[in-house]
């Protein structure tokens, strides 16, 4: 079946961007040798050692496109309202012009790829198909691995018009040069520029979160930044939670949790690492389901200790981009197990010692793994129908003031929660390392639309769901003094997560604090921890005077969004107050 309106955007596409020639892409095994051979011999992939690392790529991108350009990326609604004061905004006509004029030839002595695809398992209400047209062959293979790609895509779509349009070109690759548009009441996006993931792999931050998040308003669904984990008990019972974390924060640690020793008979199944899409099912719970099929996971600090079942998915069939290359064939990057190697490649193409002054991989280098090799991986993973989600965890990574888990009074306390997250600024994105931001849900570089409309999105889905899970906040990173971290992480992270079960069943003891439930001492399990009692106190404590000093950038933080915060925020936000000054 020729569908007419993929063929003539494909045909436009073409005219404007005027390729050598064109390659419609299929997702097969020959097809991903044929480019992958091309891809070396043009110097774009360096094929990694076929026994150590089989099937396996490394890829160095220019020094200057190596993380996502939050300031560069727009979403394009006719009015500029609807975009709101958290997004970048341009008029969608002026965009186009302007835009497309970065597009105009940008093809010339390249191939344009065509690439169906799939996001959300095969055959499942909550899936959405797209289209990303691109030049880069790197993109094209990464599309392959991170979604289900070709004839799974073009077949559901038959002659239907309804689907994400994407367009991409690597350009130049010089910044003034760049742009990620989202035009979300046309579907569409347009990324010039930049061959790095998060700005060139249209299906994952453009389409799963930016595009999906506006459908989902729309069509009263929800798209978020989060992970999904299934905790199974001992008695063999499994409970599914999702987690919103930024960048850094351990969002891919807790997806792929090995329990510690100590947790005997525990066990977390991995369904999704960074994307969650949560709809009310016929029982009227929220059921979530994870749209993509791979792995982009950040390479520093992966290790057999911090999370070994990402750097066991990691093993085969995998495109590293940005990390070391040492003389065996095999890469390396800061944190991973053992001594460094006496010397290899950077990530820049240099050659590299313990001694050389810049690190021998990117900080926010990355790989591209299919998800079915984690060895956690959920068998429902891929359920059409999705996972009951019991709790929805908030976090950020904070050295003071938040405690290690606290839970929410109720569904609209939740939202308020997760609406007044804040983080560290990592270098996933552009910018400085380190500062201390809001990043409601840690949807802020993500939100399709105006963020104060997703809050009362939040608020209207908690109306419908009939059995709503319960919401919690998080922090895995409060320090002492001394700026020691007090809370082991990793795999102990589990003990909080069997008291947010303990809550969500029924159970598990709790003070009420001004900001939400707090675990009284005992409530955790801390068999085996070198935990001494000062130091559980402080991860528990709720120091009133440091909430109140809270408020401010809370209230500065709301303040952005003017009359069309939602009344339940600024009701929860004077609530807060209160407790604190009064409770």
């Amino acid at each position: 079946m020729v569908n007419r309106a993929l063929e003539s955007w494909v045909e436009e596409s073409a005219r404007r961007c005027k390729p050598d020639k064109v390659v419609w892409c299929d997702g097969s095994d020959e097809e991903w040798g044929r480019l992958t051979s091309e891809a070396v011999a043009a110097g774009e992939l360096i094929p990694l050692n076929p026994k150590l690392h089989p099937n396996s790529f490394l890829h160095r991108s220019a020094p200057n496109d190596v993380a996502r350009t939050e300031h560069l990326t727009y979403i394009n609604t006719r009015s500029k309202d609807d975009s709101g004061p958290t997004n970048n905004w341009r008029d969608p006509k002026q965009a186009y012009e302007q835009v497309g004029r970065l597009f105009e030839g940008a093809m010339k002595g390249r191939t344009m790829y065509v690439v169906p695809f799939v996001m959300g398992p095969l055959g499942s209400p909550f899936s959405k198909v797209g289209v990303e047209i691109t030049d880069s062959r790197y993109v094209a293979l990464n599309m392959r691995i991170m979604t289900r790609m070709g004839k799974p895509a073009l077949d559901p779509l038959g002659d239907s018009d309804d689907f994400t349009r994407g367009l991409h070109s690597c350009g130049d690759l010089k910044e003034e040069h760049r742009a990620i548009c989202h035009f979300p009441e046309d579907n569409t996006i347009w990324s010039v520029g930049s061959g790095y993931g998060g700005n060139a792999l249209l299906g994952k931050k453009c389409l799963a979160l930016r595009i999906a998040s506006f459908l989902a308003r729309g069509e009263g669904w929800l798209a978020e930044h989060m992970l999904i984990v299934g905790i199974q008990s001992p008695e063999g019972k499994i409970t599914y939670i999702a987690a919103a974390f930024p960048s850094a924060c351990g969002k891919t640690n807790l997806a792929m949790l090995v329990p510690p020793a100590s947790q005997k008979g525990w066990r977390v199944w991995t369904v999704g690492d960074d994307i969650a899409w949560m709809r009310i099912g016929p029982d009227g719970r929220l059921w979530a389901v994870n749209p993509e099929a791979g792995f982009f996971g950040v390479a520093p600090g992966t290790s057999s200790k911090s999370n070994p079942n990402a750097l066991a998915t990691t093993g085969m069939n995998t495109i590293f981009t940005n990390v070391l290359l040492k003389p065996d064939g095999t890469v390396w990057w800061e944190g991973l197990d053992g001594a460094p190697p006496e010397g290899g490649t950077d990530w820049r193409g240099r050659p590299w010692t313990p001694g050389s002054k810049e690190k021998g991989a990117h900080p926010n280098s990355r790989f591209t793994a299919p998800a079915v090799q984690c060895p956690c991986i959920s068998p429902e993973w891929e359920n059409p129908n999705g996972v009951p989600i019991s709790a929805i965890l908030f976090g950020g990574r904070r050295a003071r003031v938040a405690p290690l888990v606290v839970e929410s009074f109720d569904w609209a306390h939740g939202v308020f929660l997760g609406a007044t997250v804040a983080s560290e600024t990592t270098a996933a994105a552009t910018g400085a390392v380190g500062v201390v931001r809001r990043d409601p849900m840690a949807m802020l570089p993500f939100c399709g639309y105006h963020m104060a409309d997703y809050f009362g999105h939040w608020l209207e889905m908690g109306k419908r769901i009939k059995s709503s899970p319960r919401i919690f906040h998080v922090n895995w990173f409060r320090q002492d003094s001394s700026g020691k971290f007090l809370w082991p992480g990793f795999g102990e992270n589990l003990r909080v997560l069997r008291w947010v079960l303990d809550r969500v069943n029924g159970r598990g003891e709790a003070r009420e604090t001004p900001i939400g439930f707090v675990p009284t001492p005992n409530a955790l399990d801390l068999t085996g921890l070198d935990l001494s009692p000062s130091a559980m106190e402080t991860l528990l404590a709720v120091d009133r005077e440091a909430w109140r000093g809270e408020l401010p950038s809370q209230a500065e933080f709301f303040a952005k969004f003017g009359e069309r915060l939602p009344a339940a925020m600024k009701a929860q936000y004077t609530g807060l107050e209160s407790r604190l000054n009064h409770g």
